[in-house]
């Protein structure tokens, strides 16, 4: 696309968007894929469903005037226009989630070379690109409070240190903000990555919205990121499994540039979803256009919860005490951690209450919080959300045993080795002291505890045994889900 024909198209515009609804309004009797033909005549039940509009408007790739013919299609406008809102030289747009812009990012840095260091708590998704590109990774521990159970972001020091321990590196990868909404100090992550020569990489999943509205942290792109990585679903307000990957105008960008597209192309399906790529164009629009208006009633939203929690005293929002760790520069105000615990109920008890008994549904749990997460541009109706909180029962929680994060074990072997390494399911106490031939974790917000190569340890068995018998508990990765038994490497 030339600077000319990007410098006639405004933010107002959803090229991609208008192009599928132009194509479903011309009345096209479609002999091709999907198989629904766009009519309710084939799947009246999917029609009844979701009304047939949206059987005209799933389309498949590669249909002239929308994503081929002349350039740049409307496709190819969308995903201009999609970087210039949030600062990026070119930007894809995902249609299988944030996990696979990590798959697609892992792939690109192996061509740079074999060893990146990475935050220890990255997303499962990460570890599975490390497999499938065959990355060795060197961990750095973030700052972690394991009373709530919330790993903050990675202090610049400790990135210096890893990279200065590992000068083979070829990126240093990290995570933030952090499931609980703590932000790291990107700017002087940036720098320390930059002096040491090598691409940082911003998994930052959780934070479309930042950039769109002053009360709002920056995002990564603004602060130095070379390569991150946007779940535009979560907060951005697309449609589920929709997402983003950005790349910064970095001094990587050059040779970051045509990796990234070519590994984007291994990853990405050949019929990636008309629905998913139009709500993306209009996610887009909504948060170009109308960000700063919609985001206010968000954040007031946020204000009023923060408020009547502290009023009634019992349960803590956690914003303060997040602040206080040496790697949080700052907060996102719409996501909100409650201290549950100090009110007498455990996290996992409140969330299974909230949602059974109140219908309200949270983002996710630890056996001493709940975190609630406010979509940019809605309010929820705050009055219910504090009331259904402040009738939960004391079940004196406060003075229960606390069940902490553990400290993950020692790394025996690769992930690439570990993961195609002939494997035994074993009871979860003949486990201990094994090799672990699965990524195990906690989910949400799926951090991996154990990662394939580790020895596991008696304290990680026992807490990822107690997440998956707790309310609404589950452990991605695990062959058994209950944890009775566990998938380790066979001994020789």
């Amino acid at each position: 696309m030339t600077d000319q024909t990007f410098a006639e198209m405004s933010q107002a515009e959803m090229p991609y968007t208008d192009a599928i609804r132009r194509y479903a309004d011309l009345d096209y009797v479609r002999l091709d894929v999907p198989g629904h033909c766009g009519s309710a005549l084939a799947q009246p039940e999917l029609a009844e469903l979701f009304g047939e509009r949206v059987l005209q408007l799933d389309l498949p790739p590669l249909v002239d005037g929308i994503d081929q013919g002349t350039v740049p299609t409307p496709l190819q406008q969308s995903a201009r226009l999609a970087a210039d809102a949030w600062g990026a030289r070119r930007t894809w747009l995902v249609t299988n989630g944030a996990s696979k812009g990590n798959l697609v990012a892992c792939l690109a840095l192996r061509h740079l070379g074999e060893h990146i260091v990475v935050q220890r708590t990255m997303h499962s998704s990460v570890m599975d690109g490390m497999v499938l590109g065959g990355l060795i990774g060197h961990y750095v521990q973030p700052d972690i409070d394991s009373e709530i159970g919330a790993a903050h972001g990675l202090h610049p020091d400790a990135l210096d240190a890893a990279l200065d321990a590992h000068p083979e590196a070829v990126a240093a990868y990290l995570v933030t903000p952090s499931y609980f909404g703590a932000v790291a100090d990107v700017p002087a992550l940036a720098r320390v990555a930059h002096d040491h020569g090598v691409v940082l990489v911003v998994d930052q999943a959780w934070a479309a919205h930042f950039g769109f509205h002053p009360d709002l942290p920056a995002n990564a792109l603004s602060q130095g990121a070379d390569l991150v990585i946007s779940s535009t679903h979560k907060l951005g307000g697309s449609l589920t499994q929709s997402a983003m990957l950005h790349l910064g105008e970095g001094p990587h960008a050059e040779v970051l540039e045509p990796l990234v597209n070519r590994a984007f192309r291994s990853m990405q399906s050949t019929s990636a979803s008309s629905l998913l790529m139009m709500s993306l164009d209009v996610a887009r629009h909504a948060l170009a256009v109308h960000g700063r208006e919609r985001i206010r009633r968000s954040l007031d939203a946020a204000a009023e919860l923060r408020a009547g929690l502290a009023a009634e005293g019992r349960f803590a929002d956690l914003s303060e005490r997040f602040r206080r760790s040496p790697a949080v520069v700052d907060i996102d105000p719409l996501r909100i951690a409650i201290d549950t615990r100090a009110g007498g109920i455990s996290g996992h008890a409140a969330r299974q209450l909230l949602f059974h008994d109140h219908h309200i549904h949270t983002e996710m749990a630890t056996d001493s919080a709940v975190v609630a997460v406010i979509g940019a541009g809605s309010a929820p109706d705050v009055p219910r959300v504090l009331a259904a909180l402040h009738a939960l029962p004391d079940q004196g929680a406060a003075n229960s045993p606390l069940v902490g994060l553990p400290e993950s074990g020692p790394t025996a072997m690769t992930l690439r080795q570990a993961y195609f390494a002939p494997a035994e399911l074993v009871p979860a106490c003949e486990a201990v002291g094994r090799i672990s031939a699965d990524s195990l974790a906690a989910y949400p917000p799926g951090i991996p505890n154990v990662l394939p190569g580790e020895i596991l340890t008696d304290d990680v068995v026992n807490f990822l045994r107690t997440t998956a018998n707790s309310p609404f508990g589950h452990v991605r990765g695990a062959a058994d889900p209950s944890l009775d038994h566990i998938r380790v490497l066979t001994q020789r």
